[in-house]
């Protein structure tokens, strides 16, 4: 690394809070990066404790850290810059719990019309095969449960309401291409669960 940068670095690590989002508001990244390192840890903490799921926490402290930067102008110093941090984590993550609690709602009535689907069938079933379909619905719950909330919700809208991937990413605000991959990580995830030589195949 250059001198000139090393010593750039070196100069917002030691900025204080105030200095870094005085730079922060005229688009310095580096400060932000500098900022983000101070408080990520702290940041994560407050968030675990909150969701008790490390990726649910570091995706709340994505959208927490994505926030302060938008909104450094905000921010008038009339309290700590961690406490105005915490205030947009807080509210982040009662945003991320909301959302979970109605994914949690949608993938159980998905989760109910395709039990329901299948009762209708099931007196076809001979004992193997409904030992079979059980075993497919509890890996298909199971992998659900293993990924974030918004990726089991897509999961839910592309395949139990059979949404086009374009209205999904603007429903949750992504790009085609983080929906695509994150239904292909899901799908694979199901596939193991349901059958692993299937997976090794794929």
């Amino acid at each position: 690394m250059p001198r000139a940068a090393v010593a750039t670095k070196r100069c917002h690590e030691t900025r204080s809070d105030l200095e870094l989002i005085d730079a922060i508001r005229t688009g310095d990244e580096s400060a932000f990066n500098s900022l983000y390192d101070r408080y990520f840890q702290r940041v994560y903490n407050f968030s675990y404790a909150r969701v008790r799921n490390a990726a649910d926490a570091e995706e709340a402290v994505q959208e927490t850290f994505t926030a302060v930067y938008r909104s450094a102008d905000a921010y008038r110093g009339q309290s700590s810059l961690l406490s105005w941090i915490y205030g947009i984590a807080k509210n982040t993550v009662n945003n991320h719990i909301r959302r979970s609690r109605a994914q949690e709602q949608r993938v159980e009535r998905a989760t109910e019309d395709l039990v329901r689907d299948a009762g209708q069938a099931i007196e076809t079933f001979n004992p193997e095969e409904r030992l079979d379909l059980e075993r497919c619905a509890r890996a298909i719950d199971g992998a659900l449960s293993s990924v974030t909330a918004w990726q089991a919700e897509v999961f839910v809208l592309r395949h139990f309401e059979d949404l086009p991937i374009q209205e999904i990413a603007d429903r949750m605000q992504r790009s085609n291409d983080a929906i695509r991959s994150s239904l292909y990580r899901v799908k694979r995830l199901v596939v193991e669960a349901v059958d692993p030589a299937l997976a090794d195949a794929s």
